[in-house]
């Protein structure tokens, strides 16, 4: 489903992303483990060319991102993703902003757009805040509207950049538990997080990352339980 080769993303003399090289396969969930500053956000970027890397090559489905010609825009109506903080429209209720891009980019009517928009509310918990505007809800329903925005376009991807960190403790469950629901539904995903408990029940593989390196990939329980890499033994000796 996603390809990743040689790839490499640098800031002048700074590199962010050395050589990384990975394969993920349709249905499976990925999580993207490390310290602060590995790279894995500008990683996950990469993936739908929010940031174009400086060398090496993405493919999507066998398409290249990175290839000359590409149609991005339609390759990326392919990969929806979710970031730290919502990024929803403060101006339009919490229907509209689901709706907005299957009309805009699929070309939808905005009836059929609105009635993919409630079933979407209705997965993530939320029909009751249709009509309601971002700024009257709380961190976790704004993250899974956001969640729901993303699938409105019906995705075959989905990347998760942190979509727990900017939320209160006790919200964070209810946000892991749709990204659950939509694990078990078959959805390919990558998904950046310091939720380890999330990481082992639902991650397929675990890639652990430090400075713009990938150094450990394995299953779950291989990984926290018997990590290879002295530097993976030693970051999860200090969050476990």
């Amino acid at each position: 489903m996603i390809q990743v080769k040689s790839l490499t993303k640098s800031y002048g003399s700074n590199t962010v992303l050395a050589d990384i090289e990975l394969e993920i396969d349709r249905r499976e969930v990925v999580v993207v483990i490390g310290p602060s500053g590995s790279g894995k956000s500008t990683f996950l970027r990469c993936l739908n060319l929010l940031e174009k890397p400086n060398g090496g090559e993405v493919l999507i489905e066998g398409r290249s991102l990175t290839g000359k010609g590409t149609n991005i825009e339609e390759i990326r109506a392919e990969v929806g993703m979710v970031f730290q903080n919502f990024n929803l429209f403060p101006h339009m209720k919490v229907i509209d902003n689901i709706a907005l891009a299957p009309v805009k980019v699929r070309k939808w009517s905005t009836e059929q757009a609105r009635k993919k928009a409630m079933e979407l509310l209705y997965k993530v918990g939320l029909t009751e805040k249709a009509e309601a505007y971002p700024g009257s809800l709380s961190g976790g329903q704004a993250q899974r509207v956001a969640i729901a925005r993303a699938l409105a376009m019906e995705p075959k991807i989905m990347l998760f950049d942190e979509p727990t960190s900017a939320l209160d403790p006790e919200m964070i469950g209810e946000v892991l538990a749709v990204m659950k629901d939509l694990a078990r539904e078959g959805m390919t995903m990558v998904v950046v997080t310091h939720e380890m408990g999330f990481a082992r029940e639902v991650g397929d593989r675990i890639v652990f990352m430090e400075q713009g390196r990938v150094l450990e990939i394995a299953k779950p329980d291989e990984l926290f339980d018997h990590p290879k890499h002295e530097r993976t033994k030693e970051f999860l000796s200090k969050i476990l």
